[in-house]
């Protein structure tokens, strides 16, 4: 039984932390280095009003940005009564936006759901979506993102303009 336990860790695990479960004991506890670089001091984000970035529809503030977590993203996004940032888009990145005030509507590949506090919205990677602002009061929403270099999009992403090279949908403006 020990045996097939430390197999099953050893897969779980993979790479080299895998030779060292299936030799270790079942109390050792394997555990990576933490990553470096990294205290309190540059791991606590708070609001700061100085670093608030004004928008055309509200306004923004990075609580971390893709330099402090190798691509991982938090932003605080603002947006005014009836109003959206931006029209739908793509794009590679998987993305989760997290409701914190008012009312959105959220848009992907077509369909519309309205949402309000406290709600977890996803959209996949090179999905056609986007979320604006349906409420008579400020909408208040996280934007969790990790920017890094994905594959092109699918074949059924790409638009094709004669003589132009081909282009993501969300780069692509007719």
């Amino acid at each position: 039984m020990k045996s097939a336990f430390r197999v099953m860790i050893a897969f779980a695990l993979g790479g080299p932390l895998a030779a060292l479960a299936k030799d270790a004991p079942l109390s050792t506890v394997i555990t990576p280095a933490p990553a470096p670089g990294y205290s309190i001091q540059n791991c606590v984000h708070p609001l700061d009003g100085t670093k608030v970035e004004p928008t055309a529809v509200g306004y923004q503030f990075w609580f971390a940005d893709s330099a402090l977590a190798g691509g991982k993203t938090v932003k605080l996004s603002v947006v005014g009564p009836h109003l959206a940032t931006h029209a739908p888009h793509r794009h590679p990145e998987d993305e989760f936006f997290f409701v914190l005030e008012g009312t959105a509507e959220y848009f992907l590949d077509g369909e519309h759901r309205t949402v309000g506090p406290q709600t977890l919205l996803y959209c996949p990677s090179w999905h056609l979506h986007g979320i604006r602002n349906v409420g008579d009061t400020e909408l208040k929403y996280l934007v969790i993102k990790k920017y890094e270099r994905a594959a092109p999009p699918p074949a059924a992403n790409v638009v094709r303009v004669p003589g132009a090279a081909e282009l993501p949908a969300a780069v692509h403006k007719p």
